[in-house]
């Protein structure tokens, strides 16, 4: 029991201790606002000598600009309010690079609850910080990938369907109109069954990004709806402008002049488009004005392919 009482008494030893550590061990007088301690850690990983340490501004202007004024308020609040935190941040390295650091702080007070000084331990979290930067991209690009289409690497139906949604919301707010184009490749199962659906495959590829051609707006969209049918969002489109785009569409996959030799149409591949523009008011809603393009789509259909019918709603 003496060995035990004589071990914890001997201050030395736990400077060894808190010294062996890879975390790196501060103490700051609160009065003078000057370490009072700074952990021989330091200076290799960050380069700058133990001696170099003075004062909180010492720490505060080894500190990555774009993190300063937010940790350094964070921490003087916390402090002065006597409750221990911790805050991440990227220190200045001496040779101009920087470390991720979270400091760990435990307020000190005296008798009389005032708060005497500051003691914690500084920790490299940069290979944390690697590891979630690269999970946060990954989730970005699974996020990117969830909205785009496998095959023709345009924007799918889940994509188009939460566009529909925002910018209904936008053109009832802003009293604009939106226009919307259902596209469907004429006779594309018999084009699938005459060259095969490597061809049929190639062929979605080739009208998808033709169809991305043909917009103008910095929100308009294109997407695969679904099999051989596509969609063409406009925000802000009237009707002529509308109109516009699908004749667009029409002669960009003219000049295209896929080889169909079971198509009526010069044998050569077609597609039938429904076009739509509205205003949105509180009585009207998404579904139901897609539902009155799709209709248009199958008008055009019905009525020889290779052709455009449109309709203006008032709502």
């Amino acid at each position: 029991m003496s060995e035990v009482t004589e071990f914890s008494n001997d201050p030395t030893v736990y400077q060894a201790l808190l010294e062996s550590t890879q975390a790196i061990p501060w103490k700051i007088d609160w009065a003078s606002m000057t370490f009072a301690y700074i952990g021989p850690q330091i200076e290799p990983l960050l380069g700058w000598s133990r001696e170099s340490w003075r004062s909180v501004e010492d720490w505060a202007l080894r500190m990555h600009p774009d993190d300063r004024e937010r940790v350094v308020n964070f921490c003087v609040t916390q402090s002065q309010a006597g409750v221990d935190h911790e805050a991440d941040y990227r220190a200045l390295t001496r040779d101009n690079g920087y470390v991720w650091i979270r400091d760990v702080v435990h307020v000190v007070r005296n008798d009389q609850g005032e708060v005497q000084a500051l003691i914690g331990f500084m920790f490299d979290i940069s290979e944390r910080k690697k590891t979630e930067e690269r999970l946060l991209a990954l989730q970005g690009e699974l996020e990117a990938l969830s909205f785009k289409d496998g095959l023709t690497n345009i924007a799918n139906r889940r994509r188009f369907n939460a566009s529909l949604e925002l910018e209904w919301a936008n053109a009832r707010r802003d009293q604009q109109p939106l226009s919307l184009l259902m596209i469907d490749i004429d006779f594309f199962k018999q084009y699938n069954d005459l060259y095969g659906h490597l061809r049929g495959d190639q062929c979605l590829v080739d009208i998808a990004q033709t169809l991305n051609l043909a917009l103008d707006g910095p929100r308009d969209l294109a997407a695969r709806f679904g099999g051989e049918e596509f969609v063409i969002l406009l925000p802000g489109a009237d009707a002529d402008m509308a109109w516009n785009v699908a004749q667009r569409c029409q002669r960009l996959i003219q000049k295209q002049a896929i080889t169909h030799a079971l198509s009526p149409h010069d044998r050569r591949l077609t597609v039938s488009i429904g076009v739509g523009t509205i205003t949105p008011d509180e009585q009207a809603n998404p579904s139901g004005f897609a539902d009155s393009i799709d209709q248009q789509l199958y008008a055009a259909k019905n009525n020889g392919r290779n052709r455009i019918e449109r309709m203006q709603l008032q709502a």
